[in-house]
Protein backbone atom coordinates (compact mmCIF):
# COMPACT_ATOMS: atom_id res chain seq x y z
CA UNK A 1 0.00 0.00 0.00
CA UNK A 2 1.56 3.30 -1.07
CA UNK A 3 1.27 6.26 1.24
CA UNK A 4 -0.14 9.36 -0.43
CA UNK A 5 1.28 12.72 0.57
CA UNK A 6 0.74 16.26 -0.58
CA UNK A 7 3.15 19.20 -0.33
CA UNK A 8 3.36 20.51 3.22
CA UNK A 9 1.88 17.37 4.76
CA UNK A 10 3.50 14.65 6.78
CA UNK A 11 5.12 11.67 5.12
CA UNK A 12 5.51 8.03 6.09
CA UNK A 13 8.57 5.80 6.13
CA UNK A 14 8.48 2.07 6.87
CA UNK A 15 11.78 0.79 8.24
CA UNK A 16 12.99 -2.57 9.52
CA UNK A 17 16.13 -2.45 11.62
CA UNK A 18 15.87 -5.47 13.88
CA UNK A 19 13.53 -5.53 16.84
CA UNK A 20 10.82 -2.93 16.37
CA UNK A 21 11.06 -1.96 20.05
CA UNK A 22 14.57 -0.63 19.38
CA UNK A 23 13.65 1.23 16.20
CA UNK A 24 10.64 2.81 17.87
CA UNK A 25 12.58 3.86 21.00
CA UNK A 26 15.28 5.56 18.94
CA UNK A 27 13.20 7.28 16.29
CA UNK A 28 10.44 8.64 18.50
CA UNK A 29 13.00 11.02 20.08
CA UNK A 30 14.08 12.44 16.70
CA UNK A 31 12.95 15.99 15.93
CA UNK A 32 10.49 15.96 13.05
CA UNK A 33 9.08 12.54 13.89
CA UNK A 34 5.37 12.78 14.60
CA UNK A 35 4.70 9.15 15.50
CA UNK A 36 6.27 5.71 15.38
CA UNK A 37 4.20 2.56 15.28
CA UNK A 38 5.65 -0.97 15.49
CA UNK A 39 4.29 -3.56 13.10
CA UNK A 40 4.92 -6.10 10.39
CA UNK A 41 5.43 -5.73 6.67
CA UNK A 42 6.41 -7.66 3.58
CA UNK A 43 4.99 -11.09 4.27
CA UNK A 44 2.22 -13.27 2.89
CA UNK A 45 0.04 -13.60 6.00
CA UNK A 46 -2.78 -11.12 6.61
CA UNK A 47 -3.13 -9.74 10.15
CA UNK A 48 -0.04 -11.58 11.46
CA UNK A 49 0.54 -11.98 15.16
CA UNK A 50 3.83 -11.52 16.96
CA UNK A 51 3.99 -15.26 17.59
CA UNK A 52 3.45 -16.03 13.90
CA UNK A 53 6.15 -13.58 12.81
CA UNK A 54 8.57 -14.96 15.41
CA UNK A 55 7.84 -18.43 13.97
CA UNK A 56 9.69 -17.25 10.84
CA UNK A 57 7.12 -18.61 8.38
CA UNK A 58 5.15 -15.46 7.49
CA UNK A 59 7.75 -13.61 5.43
CA UNK A 60 7.11 -10.49 7.51
CA UNK A 61 9.76 -8.16 8.85
CA UNK A 62 9.41 -6.33 12.16
CA UNK A 63 9.16 -2.68 11.13
CA UNK A 64 8.40 0.77 12.42
CA UNK A 65 5.95 2.96 10.53
CA UNK A 66 7.33 6.45 11.00
CA UNK A 67 5.19 9.51 10.32
CA UNK A 68 7.43 12.55 9.97
CA UNK A 69 7.31 16.22 9.02
CA UNK A 70 9.55 16.73 5.97
CA UNK A 71 9.81 20.44 6.82
CA UNK A 72 11.76 19.42 9.95
CA UNK A 73 13.31 16.11 8.88
CA UNK A 74 14.10 15.03 5.37
CA UNK A 75 13.60 11.43 4.35
CA UNK A 76 17.32 11.19 3.56
CA UNK A 77 18.26 12.42 7.04
CA UNK A 78 15.79 10.00 8.60
CA UNK A 79 17.53 7.20 6.70
CA UNK A 80 20.96 8.40 7.84
CA UNK A 81 19.81 8.12 11.46
CA UNK A 82 18.26 4.72 10.70
CA UNK A 83 21.55 3.43 9.27
CA UNK A 84 23.55 4.84 12.19
CA UNK A 85 21.40 3.16 14.83
CA UNK A 86 21.37 -0.47 13.69
CA UNK A 87 23.77 -2.84 11.95
CA UNK A 88 22.82 -2.88 8.26
CA UNK A 89 25.59 -5.38 7.45
CA UNK A 90 24.23 -8.52 9.11
CA UNK A 91 21.61 -10.46 7.14
CA UNK A 92 18.59 -11.51 9.20
CA UNK A 93 20.22 -10.48 12.44
CA UNK A 94 20.62 -7.66 14.93
CA UNK A 95 22.86 -8.73 17.81
CA UNK A 96 21.34 -11.79 19.43
CA UNK A 97 18.05 -11.34 17.56
CA UNK A 98 18.30 -13.79 14.69
CA UNK A 99 15.76 -14.57 11.97
CA UNK A 100 14.33 -13.19 8.76
CA UNK A 101 11.97 -10.94 10.74
CA UNK A 102 15.00 -8.92 11.90
CA UNK A 103 16.36 -8.02 8.46
CA UNK A 104 17.42 -4.51 7.67
CA UNK A 105 14.80 -3.23 5.23
CA UNK A 106 13.40 -0.06 3.76
CA UNK A 107 9.88 -0.32 2.36
CA UNK A 108 9.80 2.73 0.10
CA UNK A 109 6.41 4.37 -0.26
CA UNK A 110 6.93 6.16 -3.59
CA UNK A 111 9.53 6.50 -6.33
CA UNK A 112 11.15 9.51 -4.68
CA UNK A 113 11.73 7.55 -1.47
CA UNK A 114 13.13 4.63 -3.48
CA UNK A 115 15.58 6.94 -5.26
CA UNK A 116 16.57 8.74 -2.05
CA UNK A 117 17.14 5.43 -0.28
CA UNK A 118 19.40 4.26 -3.11
CA UNK A 119 21.34 7.53 -2.90
CA UNK A 120 21.79 7.34 0.89
CA UNK A 121 22.88 3.71 0.66
CA UNK A 122 25.41 4.60 -2.06
CA UNK A 123 26.67 7.50 0.08
CA UNK A 124 27.18 5.22 3.09
CA UNK A 125 28.98 2.63 0.96
CA UNK A 126 31.20 5.30 -0.64
CA UNK A 127 32.13 6.68 2.79
CA UNK A 128 33.06 3.18 4.03
CA UNK A 129 31.03 3.75 7.18
CA UNK A 130 30.97 0.00 7.81
CA UNK A 131 33.68 -2.63 7.38
CA UNK A 132 31.22 -4.88 5.53
CA UNK A 133 28.78 -4.13 2.69
CA UNK A 134 25.21 -3.09 3.39
CA UNK A 135 22.68 -5.92 3.21
CA UNK A 136 19.66 -3.68 3.70
CA UNK A 137 16.80 -4.77 1.47
CA UNK A 138 15.17 -2.01 -0.53
CA UNK A 139 11.63 -3.31 -0.85
CA UNK A 140 8.50 -2.22 -2.66
CA UNK A 141 5.57 -0.82 -0.69
CA UNK A 142 3.64 -3.50 1.15
CA UNK A 143 0.74 -3.59 3.55
CA UNK A 144 1.72 -2.48 7.04
CA UNK A 145 0.10 -4.53 9.79
CA UNK A 146 0.17 -2.83 13.22
CA UNK A 147 1.68 -4.88 16.01
CA UNK A 148 -0.37 -5.75 19.04
CA UNK A 149 -1.01 -2.85 21.44
CA UNK A 150 1.39 -4.15 24.10
CA UNK A 151 4.31 -3.51 21.71
CA UNK A 152 3.65 0.25 21.49
CA UNK A 153 6.08 2.36 23.52
CA UNK A 154 7.54 -0.86 24.89
CA UNK A 155 10.81 0.65 26.06
CA UNK A 156 9.10 3.58 27.81
CA UNK A 157 6.64 1.25 29.52
CA UNK A 158 9.14 -1.45 30.53
CA UNK A 159 12.51 0.24 31.20
CA UNK A 160 13.42 -2.31 33.89
CA UNK A 161 12.84 -5.33 31.63
CA UNK A 162 16.12 -7.13 30.81
CA UNK A 163 15.97 -6.70 27.03
CA UNK A 164 15.21 -3.00 27.49
CA UNK A 165 18.14 -2.50 29.88
CA UNK A 166 20.74 -4.46 27.94
CA UNK A 167 19.74 -3.94 24.30
CA UNK A 168 17.46 -0.95 23.86
CA UNK A 169 18.88 1.43 26.49
CA UNK A 170 22.42 1.35 25.02
CA UNK A 171 21.05 1.99 21.50
CA UNK A 172 18.98 4.92 22.74
CA UNK A 173 21.97 6.33 24.69
CA UNK A 174 24.23 6.04 21.63
CA UNK A 175 21.59 7.72 19.46
CA UNK A 176 21.07 10.57 21.95
CA UNK A 177 24.81 11.19 22.16
CA UNK A 178 25.45 10.99 18.40
CA UNK A 179 22.37 13.01 17.39
CA UNK A 180 21.97 15.29 20.43
CA UNK A 181 21.40 18.27 18.14
CA UNK A 182 18.52 16.45 16.39
CA UNK A 183 16.51 15.49 19.48
CA UNK A 184 13.06 16.78 20.26
CA UNK A 185 13.26 19.59 22.79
Amino acid sequence: MREQTSPGSSQVAVLGGGCFWCVEAVLQDLRGVISVQPGYCGGHVDHPTYEQVCGKQTGHVEVARVEFDPAQLSYSDLLRVFFATHDPTTPGRQGNDVGPQYESAIFWQNDTQRDEARAVMAEIEAQHVYDAPLVTHLREPATFWPAEDYHRNYFAQHPEQGYCQFVIAPKVAKFRKQFHDRLKR
